[in-house]
């Protein structure tokens, strides 16, 4: 017997378009004014639907959770806006609605203008899901800013923290980081003197696009700030060494921090050591889960990772390597492997079986010292040439500002020889 507390049309499939469409489905929600939870995703609204909807959630008082998930599969771009506003309006005026589920949605910059009048303005927000909208560096950035504007408004208003914000596949990139990185240095400020595990708990932003410069941003201004975080997983994204560095200065304040997603982030072995550094210095006391696959690092910079889970990461049940550059029979992976699975013998099946132990290794290629003295030497060429480069442009732009110079100075003695 369902809940009398949930209303759920998810997964039906319904093209709703006008108000008479969506009556006859939403009639025991008009009757219930004890729902505390709507799950509309899976299904297709129109603006006319979405216009009858919101009247009948104005009366739900006690509603905390929203999901609206995919509800605009097959719409124009002319109707995503006004059918958004009219719900997003309706759920300003719950006092309750703490959580809300947006993702698969298309909110790009031309659709987003309801999304960020309402991310700027409702104070009871608590937890963000936004997967998959196609945002875009700009429409991502002024995300970030209405989200540093409701931090404002929370202080002021003493509303609770932000806990949760998931944004990921939504093409933010560089160029959208410092907005974040500022939002969430706004959110840490606003969490300051609750207590622990009041602040930021969750931050996923998956596959974004982000490359090294904006990864050091969001993690040297932003995610550092966020004590009390608990899962950060920024797969799929690029850090290199510099955003590598980040993290590791950004380790220290991470203490209750209990997963970290670096999978597909190009760490490579320089930017692994000065984490893995950090991690044998004690740092990420209670972390259980790290996922660090396809990172470019070798066993040089790897090895010392056992050593780190057996005497620093007591609580450390799960490591993800696949895809780096080291064999399966290195003396670290059998130890590593030891180690995980004799705290999951000690656990006594407390977690799944794949919440456990070492991931299967079947895309390992091995490096030799040769293959890595090349590709440092390649690294460091780069660099070099991109030195030279902005020196070229740098004299260029001399030059052409000297000729310029010149012109003006001839045009003007031109002037007064009436030559001109």
């Amino acid at each position: 017997m369902a809940s009398s507390k949930v209303f759920s049309l998810e997964g039906k499939g319904l093209k709703l378009d006008t108000a008479e469409d969506i009556a006859p489905h939403i009639e025991a929600l008009k009757k219930n004014d004890d729902v505390e939870e709507i799950r509309l995703l899976g299904n297709t609204l129109g603006v006319g639907a979405c216009e009858a909807l919101a009247e009948v959630l104005k009366t739900k008082r006690k509603l905390h959770t929203a999901n609206l998930a995919d509800i605009f599969t097959s719409r124009l771009l002319s109707e995503i806006p006004p059918a958004l506003s009219f719900l997003l309006d309706a759920i300003l005026t719950l006092p309750n609605l703490h959580t809300i589920n947006l993702s698969d949605n298309a909110f790009g910059l031309n659709t987003s203008a309801p999304l960020i009048t309402f991310l700027s303005a409702h104070a009871p927000l608590e937890h963000l899901y936004l997967n998959n909208n196609g945002l875009g560096p700009a429409a991502g950035a002024m995300i970030g800013d209405s989200l540093a504007i409701l931090a404002e408004k929370k202080i002021a208003t003493g509303a609770p923290t932000l806990k949760t914000i998931v944004c990921g596949r939504n093409r933010l990139e560089t160029g959208s980081m410092e907005a974040w990185a500022k939002m969430l240095e706004s959110h840490a400020k606003h969490a300051e003197g609750k207590g622990d595990g009041k602040g930021m708990q969750t931050v996923r932003m998956v596959q974004n696009g982000i490359r090294k410069e904006g990864i050091d941003v969001l993690l040297r201004k932003g995610l550092k700030h966020c004590r009390d975080l608990k899962v950060l997983d920024m797969q799929d994204n690029t850090f290199t060494e510099l955003g590598s560095r980040a993290l590791a200065n950004a380790v220290d304040g991470w203490a209750a921090l209990t997963e970290l997603g670096l999978s597909d982030c190009y760490l490579t072995s320089k930017g692994g050591k000065p984490f893995l550094a950090k991690l044998a210095a004690g740092g990420l006391p209670n972390l259980e889960v790290l996922k660090m696959q396809y990172g470019e690092m070798d066993a040089r910079t790897l090895a010392p990772l056992a050593d780190i889970a057996e005497n620093k990461l007591g609580k450390l049940r799960r490591v993800e390597l696949n895809g780096n550059r080291f064999g399966e029979d290195d003396d670290f992976v059998e130890k590593l492997r030891g180690v995980l699975e004799d705290r999951k013998e000690a656990a006594g099946g407390e977690w799944g079986e794949d919440d456990w132990g070492l991931d299967e290794l079947d895309e390992l290629e091995e490096e030799s010292e040769e293959e890595e003295e090349e590709e440092e030497e390649e690294e460091e060429e780069a660099v070099r040439e991109t030195e030279v480069k902005r020196a070229e442009e740098a004299e260029e732009q001399m030059v052409a500002q000297e000729k310029d110079k010149a012109v003006d100075e001839l045009a003007e003695k031109l002037g007064k020889t009436g030559l001109s």
